[in-house]
């Protein structure tokens, strides 16, 4: 028996193979304290085109960036939305790339930036659809900056980036809907998952018709509904200009400014991934918005209908009042409604909401 005495004081030194031993188990630990990662990260993305559609395409170029990171994605492509983002729910993918109406349950604060008029600024009773963009473009950057990141977390889930997806514009079967008020009593369609969206339209005394990504294109065209709302990216692959027809026109006036959103899981990706993913779909914000230009013009100039400027001035204020009212209920994010606002009123000061307390929650 070696007495405790004799050791006092005594050098420890492992051998060589002890060595060795000792850092294996080491490295083992820390791969142990670490969540595992798949060897490709799957990702949905929703496209009503699928893998021939301007959004997958997009998700391509974007994968082929995010490699830099040490990242591999494989792509899904989802021409219904709904089962894309179930999909993603359920963990068959660890990120999805959806609509902000289908993302809102991730992040609802980042999925304000698709509420009723939010982006929307009007000048002398005109819409100026280059500022209105610019109010998307800063928030999408205030969201992307390294300040915010804390926002774009959820628990597990992360905003991995946004980018525009248009303005959703109202599709008439009739021109005589000119107006909100015309709108009383017609059959609008209604996505069933947003709640918000058949609220507002009963605000105005229409009747809201369950739809969904799938059929809504179809509702309208065979005349299921009166009313349409949707992105002008949507014209061509759902012939809409069937369900528009010889006396139907497009109004001119956005009712909201739509977005795609990527939402990731957070342990099946590399620390900081998600605040390089939002700069990387950042920086590709304009070529996103050349799309929905070049959408915007393949609606035929004859099918646009202008509001007055008196129409265009009151439908401001009334999607305001819509905005809060969805908010006092639960369905639009308090914080991110009032982050845009901030935002609006740097891009047009002279709004008369600006000097109002509204949205100042």
């Amino acid at each position: 028996m070696i007495a405790a005495d004799s050791i006092k004081g005594a050098t420890f030194r492992p051998n060589p193979f002890m060595k060795k031993s000792l850092l294996a188990l080491a490295m083992a630990g820390a791969a142990l304290a670490q969540p595992a990662l798949a060897a490709k990260q799957k990702v949905c993305i929703f496209d009503i085109l699928g893998t021939s559609g301007d959004g997958f395409n997009a998700a391509k170029d974007y994968a082929l960036e995010m490699q830099k990171t040490g990242v591999d994605m494989e792509l899904k492509a989802y021409v219904d939305e709904r089962v894309a983002v179930e999909d993603f729910r359920t963990g068959q993918c660890d990120a999805v790339m959806a609509t902000a109406l289908r993302t809102r349950s991730f992040n609802a604060l980042s999925a304000a930036i698709d509420s009723a008029g939010v982006s929307t600024i009007v000048r002398n009773g005109k819409v100026d659809m280059a500022a209105s963009y610019e109010v998307v473009h800063k928030t999408i950057q205030t969201f992307a900056s390294p300040k915010a990141a804390a926002l774009m977390v959820n628990g597990q889930f992360e905003v991995g980036g946004i980018i525009p997806l248009g303005a959703a514009y109202a599709f008439v079967n009739d021109r005589q809907i000119s107006t909100l008020e015309a709108a009383s009593g017609k059959r609008i369609a209604a996505f069933d998952h947003d709640k918000a969206q058949a609220q507002l339209i009963q605000r105005v005394g229409a009747r809201p018709v369950a739809a969904d990504v799938t059929n809504f294109g179809a509702m309208f065209n065979n005349g299921s509904v009166d009313v349409l709302i949707a992105p002008s990216i949507a014209f061509k692959p759902l012939e809409l200009a069937k369900g528009v027809g010889t006396k139907g026109a497009v109004s001119r006036y956005p009712m909201t400014i739509l977005t795609y959103q990527m939402i990731i899981k957070r342990d099946r990706f590399p620390e900081g991934f998600g605040q390089k993913s939002r700069e990387v779909w950042l920086s590709r914000f304009d070529y996103a918005l050349d799309i929905v230009k070049r959408s915007d013009a393949s609606i035929p100039a004859k099918l646009w209908m202008d509001p007055t400027p008196a129409d265009t001035d009151r439908y401001t204020v009334l999607m305001r009042d819509g905005r809060i009212d969805m908010a006092e209920k639960g369905f639009y994010d308090k914080k991110g409604l009032k982050i845009i606002k901030r935002i609006r009123c740097d891009v047009n000061p002279s709004a008369p909401d600006c000097s109002e307390a509204s949205e100042n929650w």
